[in-house]
């Protein structure tokens, strides 16, 4: 190996250097074209079953993609300057290319204002609006504030502030190629999948990829175009755009400008740190070279991979300009000292030598981080998984092009001045080894305690996190949410899907529907019970009197023959039944705006005069008109699958909202308390999804990390041969991951997307420098065979190195809390404490268990 490396690469520096440059120059021309992912893809799991549910039920229910944008006048919400200014948004909204139709309180149909029977919805005179000239605007002021559809949905309880729903267009293109590549992959799932099939599923994915990039860009072009509208606004009222089309691209925006921004200013703070540590130019420059070879390299195979980055792995820029510069950190200081302690030597032994004594433990540090980022693999999470791959691969290039690059420059760069013994930063690593020799007992202990505070601590560690805490106060998805929450019905959606009771479900009427008689036959009173004795219905023989509506209801029934079938949620009982369920649901302080046929119920019953019975309900889903129905029965009823769905808003910055909890409490009261039959019950929608997401990254990472401890430890077996050295060298990479878990759980930072991914890299990053010291340590006892003695050559080399990379590290993630995303602030602390904690255990901990229990034998 060393001889292949010698005559392919150290004799051939030229060459070498030149087709590294030209691999690297070629794929820089496509690192411009990396794109960043923040579809609904990235933040759901692979093959979970509720996902398929949700599409299922956003099919049927036509639910698509919309912003909101909550409108707050000066003055009085329905006055003439309010509502012109209203209307004016309304229309250059409406205007706007893809958007298929603006929703305001100017557009809804009123029916309190003033009441109106039931016959009056039927007829086709139209509905009155906030926009007609003649309309009592204060009988609309109390219907918006006390309707049951409109309160909190259009208008806030307190009537100062109005929403504005722009509906996105659908894009049906997207969702039928969606649709063949989840139909092609559930088909792989179950292992059915042919030979050809697999190459359609290939093809599927690919055009779906290509097209969901336009899909993205047009959804993000209109957030921009509404947002403009918006802006012209500002001056006449107090405005905030919301949704999920809107949070989509601004956390697009926050990644792309922390892309920038943050890799910049690593790079920036590199060039300081080195210039500090090293004080001479070429010890700047060659380190730089190295990682910014291996970073363009990365970002251009993306690119030409169409590999897209997404929230959390966007950070991996970061993560590998950061580990390939300690691989590069430890090349150099140990060239350094070989300088020292070979002054006859020629610039190409000093060379041979110093990649030949760094290869093998760079190459287990490499090795070992890829295992440590593999775990990521199996969260089923894929910005998670893809991050996990992408380090892999990254560092991987890292260690390459790091041994190919720096190695082959100074083969022609003279020897150069010698490195000063005396610096005063490389003095702080010997101060470690004193305080270890003198204080040994107290480390073990102070380990100890430490090692248990970290397992209370991740005993409180939990998954749950307010989304809202993801931005800064001063940001508009911040400063929207806080709003919708507090005033206009909550902001994260959740639907409660109930199926028909089968043993009630059927028609209700004999042929004559008039009769309105009961199973048994006993005629039916009008609020749906029976009268005492079957005495005779006080409607007599014509239940609707001289009521015009009757005509409808007769000609609704006549012209569907005798297909019609009444829905088991259209009877008193269903009805009553999903009130029940509605009014618990919107009891609970975690939810906001509910809405349902218990809605509709509500409204049926302020229309009609008198009470509501089963004739009544039928008449409600057979004969409405369109407009209406679309407004209070669509949304709620599917006629077909004979179910009611139950959609309400969380309110997502609610303190006590604990999301699993709450899924898991609200099932029990349904199916316990309310009896309702386990199999009748589904929950669905983002609540559910993102919910998911978080425990199954709660136990897919703290299940895994003990294995990936394990496969490091035996990895440490095999490279240092002896398990008592692999023990020693994974205790101070345990007690630095369990300190930051710990003190996540402590403090009450949860666990999601973005935090899991610090175990990892605490793992991943902090074996190198037990790996560098136990392998140098393992060089140095032979000399003298004295524990004392070789800590403190250890300490005064390698641990300058150790010093230097982590140092590196720390302050080079604590940049990142400078961002509008709070996730990559998190990331940032997390990371860099976490490193501190590697960094002091393999300077104190690991040597003084080496010398405790002194694994390579007795002294001399």
């Amino acid at each position: 190996m060393n001889a292949l490396y010698d005559r392919w690469i150290l004799q051939r520096p030229v060459l070498s250097l030149a087709l590294c440059a030209l691999l690297v120059g070629a794929l820089a021309t496509q690192a411009p074209e990396t794109r960043i992912d923040a579809s609904a893809d990235t933040l759901v799991l692979e093959g979970d079953a509720d996902l398929e549910y949700f599409r299922e039920i956003g099919e049927r229910y036509s639910s698509g993609d919309f912003l909101v944008i909550t409108y707050q006048p000066p003055g009085d919400l329905l006055g003439d300057e309010s509502l012109a200014t209203l209307t004016s948004l309304r229309d250059d909204l409406a205007a706007l290319n893809g958007v298929s139709g603006v929703t305001t309180m100017l557009d809804v149909p009123l029916l309190q204002s003033p009441p109106i029977a039931l016959a009056d919805v039927s007829s086709d005179t139209g509905m009155p609006t906030l926009a007609d000239p003649d309309v009592d605007r204060e009988l609309a002021r109390r219907e918006f504030q006390e309707s049951p559809i409109y309160e909190q949905l259009l208008v806030s309880p307190d009537g100062r502030t109005a929403a504005v729903q722009v509906n996105i267009e659908r894009d049906e293109r997207y969702f039928e190629l969606l649709d063949r590549r989840e139909s092609l992959r559930e088909l792989k799932s179950k292992g059915r999948l042919s030979a050809e099939e697999q190459g359609l599923l290939r093809e599927a994915e690919a055009v779906f990829k290509a097209y969901s990039a336009e899909y993205q860009q047009r959804s993000a072009d209109l957030v921009a175009n509404v947002r403009s509208v918006v802006d012209g606004y500002r001056d006449r009222a107090s405005l905030f755009v919301g949704g999920v089309p809107m949070i989509a691209a601004d956390m697009v925006a926050f990644v792309r400008s922390d892309l920038v921004t943050f890799g910049a200013g690593i790079l920036g703070f590199m060039f300081v740190m080195l210039s500090l540590i090293f004080r001479q130019p070429r010890w700047v420059a060659l380190p730089m070279t190295t990682v910014l070879a291996s970073a363009t390299f990365m970002l251009g195979l993306l690119a030409w991979l169409d590999w897209r980055m997404t929230v959390i792995s966007s950070n991996f820029v970061a993560v590998l300009l950061i580990v390939g510069l300690a691989i590069a950190i430890h090349l150099v200081v140990r060239y350094r000292e070989l300088q020292l302690s070979m002054p006859d030597a020629s610039q190409q032994e000093l060379v041979r030598e110093t990649v030949r004594l760094m290869w093998v433990p760079c190459a287990y540090t490499t090795l070992t981080t890829a295992v440590a980022f593999g775990s990521l693999v199996v969260s089923g999470l894929r910005p998670v998984m893809d991050f996990g791959w992408m380090m892999t691969i990254g560092i991987s290039v890292a260690l390459l092009l790091t041994f190919v690059v720096l190695p082959c420059i100074l083969v022609l760069l003279p020897r150069g001045k010698t490195a000063d013994p005396n610096q005063r930063l490389e003095g702080l690593t010997p101060a470690f080894a004193r305080f270890t020799e003198r204080h040994g007992t107290s480390i073990l202990v102070v380990s100890a305690a430490l090692l248990a505070t970290a397992a209370f601590g991740i005993s409180r560690l939990q998954v749950e996190n307010r989304f809202i805490d993801y931005f800064h106060e001063s940001t508009e998805i911040y400063q929207g949410m806080e709003l919708l929450d507090a005033r206009l019905g909550g902001t994260i959606p959740l639907d409660i899907v109930i199926d028909a009771d089968q043993d009630a479900d059927g028609p209700v009427f004999a042929e004559d529907p008039g009769a309105r008689e009961d199973a048994a036959g006993a005629p039916a009173s009008a609020d749906g019970g029976f009268d005492e004795a079957g005495a005779e219905d006080p409607f007599g023989d014509d239940p609707f009197g001289d009521d015009p509506f009757a005509d409808d209801f007769d000609d609704g029934f006549a012209s569907s023959g005798d297909d019609f079938e009444q829905s088991y949620w259209f009877t008193v009982r269903g009805m009553e039944e999903l009130e029940g369920i509605h009014e618990y649901v919107d009891s609970l302080p975690q939810t906001g705006k509910v809405l349902s046929l218990a809605t509709t119920y509500q409204i049926v019953k302020q229309l009609w005069n008198g009470g509501v019975g089963d004739v009544e309900l039928a008449l409600v889903q057979k004969s409405l008109p369109d407009d209406v129905a679309h407004l209070i029965v669509d949304p709620y009823f599917d006629e077909d699958a004979r179910e009611a769905r139950i959609s309400l808003r969380v309110k997502e910055t609610s303190r006590d909202l604990r999301r699993d909890q709450f899924l898991k409490d609200l099932y029990a009261h349904l199916v316990n308390d309310m009896g309702v039959e386990e199999d009748r019950v589904h929950f669905t929608n983002m609540l559910v999804l993102y919910n998911n997401v978080l425990q199954s990254l709660f136990r897919s990472q703290i299940l895994t990390l003990g294995a990936v401890f394990a496969a490091i430890v035996i990895m440490f077996f095999i490279l240092f041969r002896s398990l008592s050295l692999a023990l020693i060298a994974i205790a101070p990479n345990i007690l630095a991951a369990g300190m930051v878990l710990g003190i996540m759980g402590l403090v009450g930072i949860p666990l999601d997307i973005m935090t899991i991914t610090i175990a990892a890299i605490v793992v991943g990053i902090g074996v190198d420098d037990t790996i560098h010291y136990v392998h140098r340590f393992k060089r140095e006892f032979p000399k003298d065979r004295n524990y004392l003695a070789t800590m403190h050559r250890c300490h005064g080399s390698i641990g300058k190195a150790m010093y230097y990379t982590s140092i590196t590290i720390i302050v080079g993630f604590s940049i990142l809390v400078f961002s509008n995303f709070t996730p990559s602030i998190y990331f940032g602390l997390l990371t860099g404490f976490a490193m501190f904690a590697a960094l002091v255990g393999a300077l104190l901990l690991l040597p003084q268990l080496l010398i405790t229990i002194k694994p390579l034998g007795p002294e001399a």
